[in-house]
């Protein structure tokens, strides 16, 4: 099984690279969005239907929103964390698919200091305490996957000097991410790929991608006995070097999985 996931900074302004690269480039058999920036009325369902995909959201007008397209069936489909103040942003969805439990996670952007940055430290406080609820990770497939707004290490940032402390690279938010992984959970990426950098984000604003200028922020996370089934991963950059269709400023990051 081949499973991506990609924050595409509104789906509507995407549809078309994206059935471009799953047509043309990489024909993934799920693919997660994050930052879908619609609701359920506005999707383009019918976009990925003809293309061969079957799509479940979890979306808000304007902002945030997540989604997961299968070729696959859905064998269970969970959309939030059953949480009346964490539900409020539509940030996180679960689904199952053969006996592969997806969680797609959108974390908050934060900022310096302030609410946003006290709400994306206890957004991952509460991610940690629902995995540890629902999941015995010694034991089930769990691929938590997603842009979690954070680069862990040194490595996965252009400059660790010039962006120490700025936002997604702040002392805190590392902290409390590798807190999160401390669970029992493995950066797939980092596992397999050491000493390769694997930027997933570059600034629009700078032309950053064509100097290698980025951050890596979106990740695929997974528990021991998913992660012995990996037979490749990596940031697939078709759809962030290009000009026309329009592209994110995030490159897709790739997994497979042998049955």
């Amino acid at each position: 099984m081949k499973i991506a996931t990609f924050n595409v900074n509104s789906i509507n302004a995407r549809k078309d690279l994206i059935k471009r690269w799953l047509t043309e480039k990489n024909e993934v058999d799920v693919i997660a969005l994050q930052e879908i920036k619609c609701d359920e009325s506005k999707f383009p369902f019918k976009d990925f239907k003809e293309i061969g995909y079957e799509c479940e959201i979890f979306g808000q007008k304007a902002y945030n929103g997540v989604a997961v397209c299968s070729k696959i069936p859905f064998k269970e489909i969970k959309k939030g964390f059953q949480d009346s103040f964490w539900d409020t942003q539509k940030r996180f969805m679960q689904v199952k698919i053969k006996d592969i439990n997806i969680l797609n996670v959108y974390a908050p952007h934060g900022e310096i200091e302030g609410e946003k940055h006290i709400y994306k430290l206890n957004f991952f406080k509460k991610l940690k305490e629902y995995v540890l609820e629902n999941f015995d990770l010694e034991r089930d497939k769990v691929c938590i996957v997603g842009d979690m707004n954070v680069a862990k290490d040194e490595i996965d940032v252009w400059d660790p000097e010039l962006l120490r402390e700025t936002i997604g690279f702040m002392r805190d938010e590392r902290e409390v991410f590798k807190d999160f992984l401390s669970i029992g959970l493995i950066d797939l990426f980092r596992e397999c790929k050491k000493d390769e950098k694997g930027f997933s984000w570059f600034d629009y604003r700078t032309a950053a991608v064509w100097r290698n200028e980025g951050m890596r922020i979106d990740y695929i996370l997974t528990s021991k006995p998913l992660k012995d089934k990996c037979i490749d991963i990596y940031v697939d950059m078709w759809t962030r070097k290009r000009r026309t269709p329009t592209p994110s400023d995030h490159a897709p990051v790739v997994v497979e999985f042998e049955d």
